[in-house]
């Protein structure tokens, strides 16, 4: 084409030299308007047209596709590649402008394939997060290891463009770099390996409850990355851990308490020992009033006047035979309490029970679930229940264990 643009002018009366440039500078000029043309119909009718098509579909993952652009910068290999394959026709005999023009346009084609597959992959995780599957086995991780690989081979493959060498010289030279290498991506090698048993074990998924006190995390993992895992605590801050510390450390995972249908209530109300005793015949018939224990004191009263009258018990005496106690009775109208309340699963422990006396009183622990998992209805319930609780511990002739404090010194001196 050079040979004959370059006749045709010669004909016209120029000279050789003149023919010459001018013909080179009329096809350079030609592929510059035709790399132009290129990005125009890249850009104003197939990128178009591709755009109008993904809108009328009613599938998500191509709208994922559009949404990250993979498309436009496809669109950017156009003119280059028209550049790529032309340059050699005006510059025929300049060995090194011809490298030097083709070689960046090479690069920048691949600069621009390494960006759409970049945009693809990050497309194929958002598509991929709209799964269910996703919460139990992310693949982030996975995706940057990916993407890690391919900007390393992209960045071996632009150095052997810019040093005119071949890709192969550089991947066999690089076994003497490997332990640099190995040093700098230990995070990522570190963060793809427990990546790999995480998901492999299912050990935390998005949305799981962690706490891990020695990186100050507690609450709700919002993403599972190849290098960190990003907790989203109670008080809406951001803790990032490090991915292998999943593996390597001790952390608690509330899932199970999730997909238990119950959410544990453990607490002691201390009692002071000073005001535990014996039921009196008045005591028992104040107690026969409270509706949730009245059927448990008739039993009660009738099972141990059984008891003291077949064994010929001396009644005279309350240490003599079988006696109902205060905190006994008040034991049994705390769990006809619990069984009462709507919010409290059955079906799940339930205890009411006495743990050992120490210098503080003696233990009244209640053990329970709440059927209501989330956090403030929850604590809204444990404190509903404790405030009754606190509030009838007095009706059975009870105190609640305090330390001392600055009101009873002052009423002792008083």
């Amino acid at each position: 084409m050079l040979q004959i643009l370059t006749n045709w002018i010669l004909d016209q009366g120029l000279g050789q030299t003149t023919a010459d440039l001018l013909a080179r500078a009329i096809i350079l000029l030609l592929i510059i308007v035709i790399s132009f043309i290129a990005d125009y119909l890249a850009k104003r009718f197939i990128l178009k047209g591709l755009t109008t098509i993904v809108n009328k579909t009613k599938t998500q993952w191509d709208d994922a596709i559009l949404h990250k652009k993979v498309f436009n910068r496809l669109a950017h290999l156009a003119p280059a590649l028209v550049i790529y394959l032309a340059i050699h026709i005006p510059l025929a005999g300049y060995t090194l402008a011809i490298s030097l023009i083709s070689g960046a346009a090479l690069i920048y084609m691949i600069v621009m394939a390494i960006l759409a597959i970049d945009a693809l992959l990050n497309a194929s995780l958002d598509i991929y997060n709209t799964y269910e599957i996703s919460n139990r086995i992310p693949i982030k991780g996975f995706i940057q290891v990916f993407k890690i690989i391919i900007y390393f081979i992209s960045f071996i493959f632009i150095i052997s463009i810019l040093l005119n060498k071949t890709p192969i010289i550089l991947f066999s030279s690089l076994g003497a770099l490997t332990a640099v290498l190995m040093f700098i991506f230990k995070d990522p090698i570190l963060g793809f390996v427990a990546g790999i048993q995480l998901s492999a074990n299912q050990m935390v998924a998005k949305g799981d409850w962690i706490s891990m006190p020695k990186y100050g995390a507690d609450g709700d993992i919002i993403e599972i990355a190849l290098t960190t895992v990003k907790v989203q605590n109670w008080d809406k801050t951001i803790t990032t851990v490090p991915t292998y510390a999943l593996i390597t450390e001790s952390f608690k995972n509330w899932r199970g308490m999730s997909e238990s249908g119950g959410r544990r209530i453990k607490r002691s109300i201390n009692i002071d020992m000073n005001t535990i005793k014996f039921c009196t015949d008045e005591m028992l018939a104040r107690f026969d009033k409270i509706q949730y224990i009245s059927e448990y004191i008739e039993r009660k009263k009738v099972e141990t006047h059984t008891y003291n009258l077949n064994r010929n018990i001396d009644e005279s005496n309350p240490v003599n035979g079988r006696r109902m106690t205060n905190i006994g009775t008040f034991r049994a109208y705390v769990e006809a309490y619990l069984s009462n309340q709507p919010m409290i699963n059955k079906d799940m422990t339930f205890l009411v029970r006495q743990l050992a006396p120490t210098e503080h009183g003696l233990p009244i622990e209640i053990y329970v679930f709440s059927k209501v998992q989330e956090w403030a209805e929850y604590e809204s319930i444990q404190a509903n229940i404790f405030d009754h609780i606190l509030a009838v511990v007095p009706e059975f002739d009870l105190q609640v264990f305090q330390d001392p404090s600055g009101s009873d010194f002052k009423r002792l001196i008083n």
